[in-house]
């Protein structure tokens, strides 16, 4: 073979700007991110997160008034706050990180971050497997009865679907945009026609009793045994907070940096509307649809994973719409991980660094519980990795009009900014006492230590945005200004 032909040659050739700004030859228009914001949140988990809510006994309103306003917060936090950011730098939000945070804070934050996508591209694993099982009679694990390790049948069959999202993920983000082109168009129409189908299954003959329907059947007001009981306000919280780590937390400028011009961001509204909303009330249509019938059946435990509700409502183009749902979705989840990685450990190719988050995405894909408490993974995701976003969005945006330095580390050749490390830190473990007093045992002793206006707050995981979006920043600003002026000025006067 001749030299510079060899795979790993072509592998290497294979640039993603992961150090520098994009160039002008690469930009890309509105076709490119309507599918891809399409394509990746008209996703597997749509199954997961719209089954949970049902689980979690939200009422009918709640459902369609909820999602709206939390998917309309979540495209205006794209398109106000990380896409004029993205097409003005045009560097990964690894690279952006790392100017304002120093080197030492942007390996911690890329590593854990890296993993974290891991373990959500593995979800997505999960949700295609269980659509090729289902087709197969390989019967899927049920946590919820304590089925905590698949078979072996099962995760061989993991192991294949996963090899593909992964070989997707190393060819960069062109196939990932071609590749969401060809799936992301009749995906929805899949969703909508399986909820539609299901629908007498529930007892609905006529659409003008719908609403009744759907609150005595569909979205009861009454969680499931075991389950948290949610209503408006999480559906809020959770529409906006699943993907808080991309828009608040400036994770899509990796991918906006592509974009020709910032209004680019309300492309992700055709993610938000066709998937969040759609999407999750079609797959709670179809989680009711097919515990009733399976109830009806006599079935004691019914397991209503993806395949099975996809199965039942759209036969096999649900099995096909499941199955490319979580592969549109892996995939660029996949790619951020391996630039992440990237950034982790800068003598290796960003294609080996995929190759190993695929690995890892595969084992995670194998563990049944990381599907079962997705909404809480999701939370948790948002609230840690949120905060050096809105570091971004704050010296971006914020820094010269309080006459402050942009990318302070940078500019001193810091190894850590400690003003982002209290920022990053400080804001985290605030709303993490707040929640976990009421909610983990071993956490109660915090009732007994704070105030009582905050010893009687009852904190909830998905209300948490808000507040922890303003201490981040108020606590990075705060502590940037003695870094900056005040230091400096008793330094000066020592003198």
């Amino acid at each position: 073979m001749a030299a510079g032909t060899s795979l790993i040659d072509r592998l290497d050739a294979l640039y993603e700007y992961d150090r520098e700004p994009v160039s002008k030859d690469r930009l890309r228009g509105w076709g490119t991110f309507i599918a891809m914001f399409s394509s990746e949140h008209i996703a597997g988990t749509e199954f997961v997160l719209g089954t949970l809510l049902v689980m979690h006994g939200v009422k009918a309103f709640d459902v369609f008034v909820g999602l709206a306003l939390g998917n309309l917060l979540a495209v205006l936090s794209w398109a106000f706050m990380c896409a004029p950011i993205a097409v003005r730098e045009r560097l990964t939000i690894y690279w952006q990180i790392r100017r304002l945070a120093g080197p030492c804070l942007t390996v911690l934050y890329s590593g854990l971050f890296a993993l974290i996508l891991c373990l959500l591209a593995g979800s997505m694993v999960n949700v295609s497997t269980t659509a090729v099982a289902t087709t197969l009679g390989i019967t899927s694990p049920n946590y919820a009865i304590g089925q905590t390790v698949p078979s072996l049948r099962w995760i061989l069959l993991a192991v294949c679907v996963g090899s593909v999202i992964a070989v997707l993920a190393i060819l960069g983000f062109d196939r990932l945009a071609h590749f969401a082109k060809v799936a992301a168009p009749w995906m929805p129409c899949v969703f909508l026609a399986g909820a539609i189908a299901s629908l007498p299954t529930v007892g609905l003959t006529n659409i003008r009793d719908f609403w009744k329907v759907a609150n005595e059947k569909i979205w009861t007001g009454s969680a499931q045994p075991g389950q948290i009981q949610y209503g408006l306000w999480h559906c809020v919280g959770l529409a906006w907070l699943c993907n808080i780590a991309q828009h608040m937390g400036m994770g899509d400028v990796t991918i906006f940096r592509f974009a020709k011009r910032w209004q680019m961001g309300f492309a992700s509204a055709f993610g938000m509307y066709l998937g969040h909303y759609m999407a999750w009330i079609c797959s709670g249509v179809l989680c009711a649809a097919y515990v009733h019938g399976r109830t009806a059946a006599g079935e004691a435990n019914p397991n209503p994973t993806p395949g099975n509700i996809a199965m039942m409502g759209a036969g096999y183009a649900g099995i096909i719409c499941v199955l490319l749902a979580g592969w549109t979705t892996a995939n660029p989840t996949l790619y951020r991980a391996g630039l992440a990685f990237q950034v982790a450990t800068p003598n290796w190719r960003r294609w080996v660094m995929t190759l190993v988050a695929g690995i890892i995405m595969i084992v995670t894909a194998c563990i049944p519980a990381v599907l079962h408490y997705l909404d809480r993974i999701v939370a948790y995701y948002g609230l840690f990795f949120m905060p050096l976003g809105a570091f971004i969005f704050m010296d971006f945006w914020v820094f010269p009009r309080l006459g402050l330095i942009r990318y302070y580390a940078e500019q001193k050749g810091l190894k850590w900014s400690w003003p982002a490390a209290v920022g990053w830190f400080g804001s985290f473990a605030i709303c993490f006492v707040l929640y976990a007093k009421d909610r983990y045992p071993w956490m109660a002793w915090a009732n007994r230590c704070l105030p009582g206006l905050l010893a009687n707050y009852k904190a909830d995981i998905f209300l948490q945005v808000l507040p922890a979006w303003i201490i981040a920043v108020g606590l990075y600003t705060t502590c940037s200004v003695v870094q900056q002026r005040i230091i400096p000025l008793m330094k000066g006067k020592n003198r």
